[in-house]
């Protein structure tokens, strides 16, 4: 009797060692380059010069809320390493400071690389090196194809459905409607623009009585204004970056040319489009949104603007909050915090695109009531709704409902 209990005991014993090694294995943490214990390295490019440099301040932006997240500790513990550098929205440029990020700061992932042209050169790369290319600032719709590029993904509503929203509120509300194009001849500029095709439908594309092309580089578009105004449009679809949208207001309001006018949602900013156009010769102008303005009296008691405004006063005291890219860059960053918490101790790159495509009903600050995330495993557009809005005054005017495109 004693015998056998001893190795009843003494098996037993056996059986919860192993148990408890097993879970200790289980339990243990996991990293790929770019992650250790105490730091999570991340990458990014953006344009900080050049014709697109409007756009620096997100990146600006972005760092800051890393700097707020760490001075509360970091995320499950360890302190945000952002690594940005400047790429001039040029993408050989983009190409160096990536290969730069992945093959000798060796980061755990690209964050919010900024700009159409610059992602595609690197598209292919990252896909190759199965780096996670995560919430790219441009809303392409080649950023959403997870069969084909399963380490891409887009974060703001895509381009295209954004054009045919456009299109079809153009055929809905504008009788006899003359239109003129002027697109950024680029990835970005095309892809806005076929889906603004394909919103009008085949029998409807003969309205487009002008389009009017421009290069990145270029000083002005004054002179694609004026034959615009020559062709007789009376409706206008204004795909520009910030510095060229403002031009292009400011050259309609002098020549006097007043068109319906739509603008894309990437211009949507008053301190570095509308307030240097000119806010009266802004007026009327019609976008989609889907991001709160924190100047909008509307908005005063809304949590995450509070959120939003104290933590501009404290790390960005000289930010000028008129600037959209600095609402864009809290609330994406917040979206990427959110997917590092999902992850926690498991830091390898696989890992972080399994959170990053299992978001759901995820109401990152500032979006627009009744606009959250969602993805899954074949769903990699994470925003898909907008609502239609003016400028009027000094913020916007919403009007309709918010439409989504939860099926593309």
């Amino acid at each position: 009797m004693t015998i056998n209990r001893r190795i009843i005991l003494t098996a037993s014993a056996s059986a919860l060692a192993a148990s408890l090694s097993l879970s200790s294995a289980f339990a243990q943490k996991k990293y790929d380059e770019g992650a250790s214990d105490t730091e999570i390295k991340i990458g990014n490019t953006m344009p900080y010069s050049g014709n697109a440099s409007a756009y620096g301040n997100i990146g600006r932006t972005i760092e800051a809320v890393f700097k707020m997240v760490n001075e509360s500790g970091g995320i499950n513990g360890r302190k945000v390493n952002f690594v940005t550098y400047d790429d001039g929205y040029a993408p050989p440029k983009t190409v160096e400071m990536v290969r730069k990020l992945v093959e000798e700061d060796k980061v755990l992932a690209l964050f919010n690389t900024l700009g159409t042209p610059g992602n595609t050169a690197i598209h292919k790369y990252m896909n190759a090196k199965k780096v996670p290319q995560m919430f790219v600032a441009t809303g392409a719709s080649k950023w959403g194809q997870p069969k084909d590029f399963a380490w891409t993904m887009g974060w703001q509503p895509d381009y295209q459905t954004e054009g045919a929203i456009y299109a079809k509120h153009i055929l809905e509300t504008q009788k006899d409607a003359k239109i003129g194009v002027l697109m950024q001849n680029d990835d970005y500029g095309k892809d806005y623009f076929n889906g603004f095709k394909a919103g009008l439908g085949k029998d409807n594309e003969k309205m487009i009585v002008q389009l009017s092309t421009y290069e990145v580089t270029d000083p002005t578009v004054d002179s694609q204004m004026i034959q615009l105004k020559n062709s007789g449009a009376n409706v206008f679809f204004n795909i520009t970056t910030p510095k060229f949208a403002a031009q292009a207001i400011k050259k309609a309001a002098e020549i006097g040319w007043k068109p319906v006018h739509y603008l894309n949602n990437v211009s949507s900013s008053f301190g570095t489009v509308f307030v240097p156009a000119g806010v009266e010769a802004s007026q009327g102008i019609i976008l989609a949104l889907y991001r709160k303005d924190a100047n909008d009296p509307q908005w005063n008691d809304a949590a995450d603007v509070k959120a939003y405004r104290a933590f501009a006063a404290k790390y960005m005291p000289q930010a000028n909050l008129k600037d959209d890219t600095h609402n864009y860059g809290y609330s994406v960053a917040h979206t990427m915090i959110e997917v590092l918490k999902k992850a926690g101790d498991n830091l390898t790159r696989e890992n972080l695109m399994k959170q990053a495509a299992s978001l759901q009903g995820f109401e990152a600050p500032l979006l627009l009531p009744g606009i959250k995330i969602n993805t899954s495993p074949t769903d990699f557009y994470p925003i898909q709704a907008v609502q239609l809005a003016r400028v009027k005054g000094n913020s916007f005017e919403m009007f309709g409902k918010v439409m989504a495109n939860e099926s593309k």
